[in-house]
């Protein structure tokens, strides 16, 4: 149960840092409003410094999954790595969880958009905490 959570701790890193990927580095590009529902350049520029703020923030959720999932995985069971391994990788999907339920709630239209964020880390908190 445990590899199949920290399997999944890994995909939920992976989708935030592609959404640090859109939000950081790919803001300007039109492609790319499309996916945040932004209506063209002006309102891009202006909402610019927030997803790169956002897409950092992103960035580093993902880095702390992908650090537990990594202390978890080679660490000896039971010992203080593994452990420590584990609480971050839980910590850090329950905060992507906990975003993308903010997301729904602040949005309906934005379900889609929640579940790709959401859908991993949830699963991820399952097998880990029933492993």
């Amino acid at each position: 149960m445990v590899t199949i959570g920290l399997v999944f701790v890994a995909l939920a890193a992976l989708i935030h840092v592609y959404i640090f990927v859109l939000e950081s580095l790919r803001f300007d590009q039109p492609s790319t409003w499309r996916v945040f529902g932004v209506k063209g350049a002006a309102e891009a520029e202006l909402m610019k410094p927030w997803a790169y703020n956002q897409g950092f923030y992103n960035l580093f959720l993902a880095i702390g999954a992908a650090v537990g999932a990594i202390l978890n995985g080679v660490a000896d069971s039971g010992s203080s790595a593994s452990a420590w391994g584990r609480a971050l990788a839980v910590y850090c999907c329950a905060f992507m969880l906990a975003a993308a339920l903010v997301l729904i709630a602040s949005d309906r239209r934005k379900a889609r958009a929640a579940l790709v964020q959401g859908a991993a880390p949830a699963l991820a908190l399952v097998f880990l905490v029933l492993g």
